[in-house]
């Protein structure tokens, strides 16, 4: 038997040979019979339209109540990853955490995003915490890890978070003598970029890349391009000043 979903409109069709047919020439007697001689399955469609109400609102309940731990989980996660790095030149007040390296830092944030990710993996908090777990293992050291989470990352369906991992994979390869697949990575983001990542911002990366490579003209190219395309913005101004500047000469 089919029966309806709670947001069904139209009420359930009688057929005239079905168990609930009405013979509409016959007494009101034998209308009650009928009536009475159905009530079971009449209660089985009720308790089944009731079972399904309580399951809608207890899903919404729950996917409501796991975005929100996600999201606390999330944000504990980022004040260890916003923590204060303490030296003997900056000491930090008393009965505050701190970390004394960059790298210490960055693994205890580590082991913290990687339990949102695995844990919420179907919210956007577990979504962000898979893209910050791989910037984390990059920061320690991990470059096959973070290769591995970054790839992963950048396959999701939220451009922004992919944008993202699509920039620190790049970074990456920039970082481990891979300028091809830096290149590439730069190149995906200029033809999609997002809010979070501007076109502008991958291209004065892949021109600091090539500058810093020592491909001058390359540089000085994708500069004119910034310049051309948007002169008012903030790339624009960042890429006159290079083109001002002896290094892009």
């Amino acid at each position: 038997m089919t029966v309806d979903t709670p947001t069904r409109t139209k009420p359930l069709a009688i057929r005239e040979d079905g168990p609930l047919a009405v013979n509409t020439n016959s007494s009101s007697t034998a209308f009650a019979d009928r009536i009475q001689n159905n009530r079971p399955l009449a209660i089985r469609l009720a308790v089944a339209v009731v079972v399904l109400i309580v399951i809608a609102g207890v899903f919404a309940f729950l996917s409501s109540h796991r975005s929100e731990a996600a999201s606390n989980a999330l944000a504990e996660a980022m004040q260890t990853y916003d923590a204060p790095i303490a030296t003997p030149q900056q000491p930090v007040p008393a009965g505050t955490r701190s970390f004394s390296s960059v790298e210490e830092r960055a693994k205890a944030a580590n082991v913290q995003f990687a339990a949102v990710a695995d844990k919420y993996s179907s919210t956007d908090a577990g979504r962000n915490a898979l893209y910050l777990q791989g910037v984390t293992a990059m920061q320690t050291g991990q470059n096959e890890t973070a290769e591995k989470l970054l790839k992963k990352s950048a396959d999701s369906w939220n451009h922004d978070v992919s944008t993202l991992a699509e920039m620190a994979l790049a970074g990456l390869y920039r970082g481990t003598a891979r300028e091809s697949l830096a290149v590439e990575q730069y190149n995906k983001v200029i033809a999609k970029p997002s809010t979070l990542v501007p076109a502008g911002l991958a291209q004065l990366e892949l021109a600091d890349m090539y500058e810093a490579n020592g491909k001058q003209a390359e540089a000085k190219k994708i500069y004119a391009q910034i310049k051309d395309k948007d002169p008012k913005s903030a790339s624009a101004e960042i890429a006159t000043q290079k083109l001002s500047g002896p290094a892009a000469r």
